[in-house]
């Protein structure tokens, strides 16, 4: 079994954990693959959207997609989860990846 069929297994068996989800983006991501990876986040901040660690590497694999004005929405989005949460370190990261957006 490949690493994307055992995340999905384990998301089958463990549906209201985050973390399979993120896991299955990351792998996505790690693989090149753009558009699955930015599907799997979508996914998974509409069924947790107070995960915080979703929003910088969705963020990132918009940018990487080429959707500036998408990646800049998942960035704030984030920030305000951040503070929700009490994150000042992920509002922080997220904050420093919105301004380099804005910078280019």
């Amino acid at each position: 079994m490949d690493r994307v069929s055992t995340f999905r297994a384990f998301i089958a068996r463990s549906p209201g954990d985050p973390f399979p989800r993120y896991g299955l983006a990351m792998e996505l991501k790690g693989q090149g693959r753009l558009d699955d990876a930015a599907a799997a986040f979508a996914e998974l901040i509409g069924a947790f959207p107070d995960y915080v660690p979703a929003y910088l590497m969705a963020g990132q694999v918009q940018q990487g997609l080429g959707a500036i004005a998408q990646a800049a929405a998942l960035f704030r989005t984030g920030i305000s989860a951040a503070e929700r949460r009490g994150d000042r370190h992920a509002a922080s990261e997220l904050a420093a990846a919105l301004e380099s957006i804005a910078a280019t």
